[in-house]
């Protein structure tokens, strides 16, 4: 797993593509109800995770379970995970909930990787 440790004085701190201040706003609109679009209570619940992770809040990752305790994730830890939500996403054999959760670590890890220009 790609981990970013450190950074340089005077770099602007990333998550993924985007800058970690924006990433953060977009969590906190998240959690305070107000991201666009009427969402399932488990999709809230998975972007928030991935956000959580991506800002380096969480030891181990919404989807996998991969972790280490220092640092954020990079862009190829971040979009790895992306690729096994997609994974989980299309198994038939998923129940509703587990998908919906998914789908917010999906679309929330996709747009903090630029595959998307909507935060959910």
């Amino acid at each position: 797993m790609s981990i970013q440790r450190s950074m340089r004085q005077g770099e602007e701190r990333r998550v993924g593509t985007r800058d970690y201040a924006v990433v953060e706003s977009a969590h906190r609109r998240l959690e305070a109800g107000k991201a666009e679009g009427e969402r399932s209570p488990q999709f809230s619940a998975g972007a928030s995770a991935a956000y959580r992770w991506a800002l380096g809040r969480a030891d181990r990752s919404p989807v996998t379970g991969a972790g280490d305790s220092e640092g954020f994730p990079g862009l190829p830890a971040l979009t790895a995970e992306v690729d096994a939500a997609v994974v989980q996403m299309e198994d038939p054999t998923g129940q509703p909930g587990q998908r919906d959760y998914n789908r917010g670590v999906h679309d929330a890890l996709a747009w903090v990787c630029g595959h998307s220009d909507a935060a959910p």
